[in-house]
């Protein structure tokens, strides 16, 4: 009988460390606090209104759920979207000749996972979680996760008053909701591109493993990810198109995220500013080990996504107002490319030529 191939990442190993890193951090009970998950069910439901009342996004599935959780579900969760996401790169690794795959790889690459993960759940504090996992329940789908602990850490450290700083919170991430959800193609287009990113078919590729683990050795394998993030050190020259792609789409809607979350917000959140200032502090002033990690998972270029972001929707509204700007969710073919980011007069001189 064959022997069944090694899994290219331990999975339960990658949740065991993740937890065990998640579970040194303060507030690990805070999400039990009472009227925390009513806080976010109220300001979950009052951030879904102003959003659409802002970009005229209306979500085809229903309201938004809030769903306050400990950094150890935020970490399963994001495991289990994790797998769905990468296992038919993952089934491919596993089918290469034996041996390539060895107990020692897999358990090494758990760990590494895991080490990452662990340390996103003591600093994470929303996220819409957009993939669809065909072995849960709708229960489990298209929710607002808010971590507890996190977030009171953040409240208690910077004396945030909770309920407009919560608010803030909320508006940022339903206005995801309100993306993926709110323009029909954008969740099948975007989860396309990630798949086509992830499309690496040569069996004879460097294991994906052996080449992240180069990113930081100290053999100045950590100068190959200035100014980009992991993916982007790792992919091959047929996934460059991809990448780019997705670095158009993720800048448009991260700086669209900022933008409205500050117009819906208006005359709602006091103290806006402040915690915007607090929170792009301290993401920036992370040294040593954390530092590292930031530029290995791509927190550094997902920083500049803000910016490059913002700086296009005011070129965009500069030159043609909010009308001119929504022509991006007409279709993919609209949204802007990597290049258009950095230049937002190509893609304006683009949309005057495909009249609508």
């Amino acid at each position: 009988m064959a022997s069944r191939p090694n899994p290219p990442i331990d999975w339960e190993l990658a949740e065991r460390v993740a937890i065990r890193i998640a579970d040194r951090a303060p507030f690990a009970r805070a999400h039990e606090l009472p009227g925390l998950a009513d806080d976010f069910d109220r300001h979950t439901a009052l951030a879904e209104r102003l959003v659409a009342e802002t970009t005229g996004l209306i979500p085809l599935h229903g309201s938004a759920r809030a769903r306050v959780v400990d950094r150890s579900d935020w970490i399963r969760a994001n495991l289990a979207s994790l797998q769905r996401l990468l296992r038919p790169m993952l089934d491919r690794m596993a089918e290469r000749p034996a041996g390539s795959l060895t107990p020692l790889t897999t358990r090494i690459s758990g760990a590494e996972l895991g080490a990452v993960l662990g340390w996103m759940s003591t600093r994470v504090l929303g996220q819409y979680d957009l993939l669809v996992l065909e072995d849960e329940s709708a229960e489990d789908q298209d929710l607002v996760y808010y971590v507890g602990p996190n977030v009171v850490a953040i409240e208690r450290r910077y004396a945030f008053p909770p309920g407009d700083f919560r608010l803030w919170l909320a508006l940022h991430e339903v206005t995801h909701r309100a993306q993926f959800t709110g323009v029909p193609w954008m969740r099948g287009h975007y989860l396309g591109l990630v798949e086509s990113l992830l499309d690496i078919d040569d069996p004879e590729d460097e294991p994906l493993v052996d080449r992240l683990r180069g990113l930081a050795s100290k053999r100045g394998g950590i100068r190959r990810t200035e100014g980009v993030g992991l993916i982007e050190a790792v992919v091959g020259p047929e996934q460059q198109q991809a990448l780019d792609r997705i670095t158009g789409l993720m800048s448009l809607l991260e700086g669209h995220g900022d933008v409205t979350m500050d117009r819906a917000g208006a005359g709602h959140v006091q103290g806006a500013d402040r915690f915007a200032r607090v929170m792009r502090d301290r993401r920036r002033s992370a040294t040593g080990i954390v530092r590292l990690v930031q530029k290995l998972i791509g927190l550094e270029a997902k920083l500049a996504q803000y910016a490059q972001g913002e700086a296009f929707i005011a070129a965009v509204e500069a030159a043609g107002g909010p009308a001119l700007l929504d022509r991006a969710w007409e279709g993919p073919d609209n949204l802007p490319d990597r290049a258009e980011i950095g230049e937002p007069a190509r893609w304006i001189e683009r949309m005057a030529v495909l009249v609508p």
